[in-house]
């Protein structure tokens, strides 16, 4: 997966938004496994990923519908952030320990 900036977590956040509530943690790490997979394709082909994109966070969430961007005084987008940061955390840790 490309380095992750602020706006990869804000658009899956977006996305993870518009997901119901039950399907977000899937749907987080569903979209992180997207990111790994477009970047490995972009490092093998040379070329985007034709679904996902460039390998980017931000480029999988895009492939879904995004909630407009909240401010983080919307306890459900705060929840939909943690939730990317947290998967990315454990996507980190578990990558260190391969």
């Amino acid at each position: 997966m490309r380095p992750i900036l602020h706006g990869d977590i804000s658009a899956a956040a977006r996305a993870l938004l518009v997901a119901p509530p039950p399907e977000r943690d899937l749907l987080s790490a569903r979209m992180i496994a997207e990111a790994e997979l477009a970047d490995q394709h972009v490092a093998r082909t040379g070329r985007l990923h034709p679904v996902y994109g460039n390998g980017s966070l931000m480029a999988a969430a895009r492939c879904r519908p995004l909630a407009d961007e909240p401010n983080f005084d919307d306890p459900q987008y705060c929840q939909c952030f943690e939730m990317v940061l947290r998967k990315l955390i454990r996507y980190h840790i578990s990558r260190t320990r391969s």
